[in-house]
């Protein structure tokens, strides 16, 4: 039940964003919904290997070079998913941001956080 909701939410804040920010584009509830599962894949099997693969990157920036994996896990998924597209790198980061910190505070609301 937790999966489904936070399935849900993810759905509705990239939705949200899509409105909000000029350089993201979502087609339906229906594309938000894919991209909010295709994220959860991504972060689960490509991110681990990305931060490992960095890991010296990320310690040289104390952290801050996670922030560009996840703008680099944002383009993967509008290649993967149709009918979500983000214009550009900066973009996807900003995205990325603001989708973690949206993410973060409704779990609090909603008692769901981890």
């Amino acid at each position: 039940m937790k999966l489904l909701l936070r399935l849900l939410v993810t759905a509705a804040l990239v939705l949200l964003l899509s409105n909000i920010l000029t350089g993201v584009h979502v087609a339906s509830f229906g594309t938000a919904l894919i991209v909010a599962v295709v994220l959860g894949l991504l972060n689960v099997f490509i991110k681990p290997i990305l931060v490992i693969l960095t890991l010296p990157v990320t310690l040289v920036t104390l952290g801050l070079f996670l922030l560009v994996i996840n703008a680099v896990i944002i383009l993967l998924c509008t290649n993967i998913v149709g009918g979500f597209a983000v214009n550009s790198f900066w973009t996807a980061l900003i995205f990325s941001i603001i989708l973690s910190i949206l993410q973060s505070l409704t779990y609090k609301i909603l008692g769901d956080d981890k």
